[in-house]
């Protein structure tokens, strides 16, 4: 096949496929392990015992697996960027479309700031003289140029800082079962703290209900590997395989090290309380290797809660400018934001990514209460977006079978079909609800709205787009199952 067949030809400045599966790969495992894991896994355990926090985490993790098949089912059908807001466009209703790509797009540009804000905190724990917001500054720059200069180096750059996060959890947990049977730190430790007081199960199923909602933030990320179709240089073969071999590892990382964190330190210990990036001096990572007799344990865990941090704005660059340039090229944004430059960077939407990224930056410093309103406002999103694409994929299988075709003809087959998505689909939905029951309980408007801010304000777009364009819910026989190439539109359906 020709350059020009494959849309990547600089005269046409599209959209390069230059990322290789080893890429998609650490992307989607790098995108999920992050301070999720190295610091709140802690908070986790002290909320709902061990028991408590590996079941959530099983049962999320399971959640994330049905989704990405259900996401790869559809991205090596019809391979497209911004492809899980494209997919709500073509097999739902134009009027989805709109709000999931915005939706997505906004979570991630706010997210882009708090994740160079925390840069500048892990930073103060070696400097702490120096203003946070130079390095936080530093770490914005950084990240620009690295998605300014071509996904290759975007792809690069996230596969080593995924490398060093995944290098990290193994040695964990060598360290820590060595630990456990006491070839570290003295005396074998064993088992008896899963079992200590009320564990392993604290508080029944509220509690296990609460840590599901930590579980979720901690997997968002995944989804990623959607984003990332359009420019994968074989996304029939390299999309399926990392969605099988992420899954596995992320589930076992994320259940073995709770495990271990869970042997060597009882739930009831208040070290596992902190749940932020400045609370690295007690990360059950730190404390564990600290157990085990390693002196510099805070400042190892620090570079490596750095350099997860930076991965997590790098790829919240590349999936807010990506989801900015596909709405650019459905006519959902300004067309300027649909350009691409000859080394296939939509180098406007890169800009235009930045610049809110770094407002919201300076809303932390300057203006705290605007700054606290975007995060709430874009807190419940990554869920909404995985909404989205379980919806989209019971409807694009439907409209599959409904127009006479096989299944067998697709390339990969989503597992469980259709209790993955209807699962998925439930499960979001109690996550959601379950953010904050305990404002409920208190009538605590207030806190009600800062939870649950970003529903009203995905509604607000949804209804906005459906009632200006009048469009409605595209009957299974006329959805467009016609498989685009990357540089093509995603307008199919749309009911203007």
């Amino acid at each position: 096949m020709g350059a020009q067949e494959q849309g990547t030809t600089t005269e046409n400045h599209e959209m390069k496929r230059s990322l290789k599966t080893r890429h998609l790969s650490m992307i989607a495992l790098g995108g999920s392990i992050g301070t999720g894991l190295f610091v709140a896994s802690g908070s986790a355990i002290s909320t709902a015992g061990p028991g408590g926090a590996i079941t959530a985490y099983v049962a999320i993790g399971i959640m994330v697996y049905f989704l990405m098949t259900s996401l790869g089912e559809m991205a090596t059908y019809m391979p497209l960027t911004g492809s899980f807001a494209a997919y709500s466009t073509k097999f739902v209703d134009p009027a989805l479309g709109f709000a999931m790509g915005w939706n997505y797009w906004f979570n991630w540009a706010i997210t882009i700031a708090v994740d160079i804000t925390t840069a500048g905190i892990v930073m103060n724990f070696w400097l702490p003289n120096v203003p946070g917001w130079i390095f936080s500054a530093v770490a914005m720059i950084l990240v620009f140029l690295i998605n300014a200069l071509s996904v290759s180096s975007f792809g690069e750059a996230e596969y080593w800082m995924a490398i060093i996060k995944v290098i990290t959890v193994i040695i964990f947990l060598a360290v820590g079962l060595l630990t456990i049977v006491g070839v570290l730190g003295g005396s074998a430790i064993g088992f008896h703290n899963l079992t200590t007081k009320a564990a392993p199960f604290v508080g029944g199923m509220p509690t296990i209900l609460s840590v599901f909602v930590v579980a979720g933030f901690s997997f968002q990320g995944t989804e990623l590997i959607g984003i990332t179709a359009g420019e994968s240089e074989t996304p029939e073969t390299s999309i399926p395989k990392a969605i099988h071999s992420t899954f596995w590892r992320i589930l076992l990382f994320y259940i073995l090290a709770i495990f271990v964190i869970a042997c060597i330190l009882p739930y009831t210990s208040k070290d596992l309380l902190g749940s932020s990036a400045s609370d690295i001096a007690i990360s059950p990572f730190t404390l564990v290797f600290r157990r085990a007799g390693l002196a510099a344990a805070a400042s190892v865990m620090n570079a490596v809660i750095l350099t997860s941090v930076i991965s997590a704005a790098n790829s919240g660059m590349y999936a807010s400018t990506r989801m900015l340039y596909s709405l650019s090229r459905e006519g959902y944004a300004p067309k300027i934001f649909g350009l691409v430059n000859m080394r296939g960077i939509p180098m406007y939407a890169l800009i235009g990514t930045t610049v809110i990224g770094a407002f919201t930056f300076m809303t932390g410093i300057f203006g705290t209460q605007i700054y606290q309103f975007l995060i709430a406002a874009s807190g419940l999103t990554g869920f909404i977006a995985w909404l989205g694409i379980a919806i989209s994929h019971y409807r694009f299988r439907k409209a599959f079978v409904k127009q006479g075709h096989q299944v067998a003809e697709l390339k990969y087959h989503a597992a469980l079909f259709p209790f993955g998505p209807i699962f998925a689909l439930v499960l979001c939905i109690v996550v959601i609800v379950g953010q904050d029951l305990g404002a409920f309980a208190k009538f605590n408007w207030q806190e009600i709205g800062i939870t649950y801010m970003s529903i009203p304000l995905f509604v607000i777009l949804y209804l906005y787009y459906k009632i200006r364009h009048k469009t409605h819910v595209i009957p299974l026989e006329q959805v467009d199952l016609e498989p685009k190439t990357r540089g093509e539109s995603w307008d199919a359906g749309k009911n203007k």
